[in-house]
């Protein structure tokens, strides 16, 4: 009874590590995704009717990435809440 109680006193702990941790790599991803493709686009120097490839191309693969993010982050979090939800009687 008392390792139960335990782990109860832990629980919320470990939930809110693995959270902070979870939106910080995220957000760590989400800066690669935003910054990194503009500013390499400026090194590929292609372009189309005038106007520059390279930032039209960086810009739709930060999309595809933001969203990438979100699903990434909604799929782990549905997974952390079902691991430490309580199990329903």
């Amino acid at each position: 009874m008392g390792q139960n109680a335990v782990m109860t006193a832990r629980a919320p702990a470990d939930y809110w590590r693995r959270t902070r941790r979870l939106t910080a790599c995220l957000l760590l991803a989400w800066g690669f995704v935003a910054f990194v493709p503009v500013f390499f686009a400026r090194e590929l120097n292609v372009e189309v009717f005038g106007w520059p490839l390279a930032f039209w191309l960086a810009s739709q693969g930060a999309l595809l990435g933001f969203c990438a993010i979100v699903i990434v982050y909604a799929w782990r979090m549905n997974r952390l809440e079902r691991d430490f939800s309580e199990p329903s009687s």
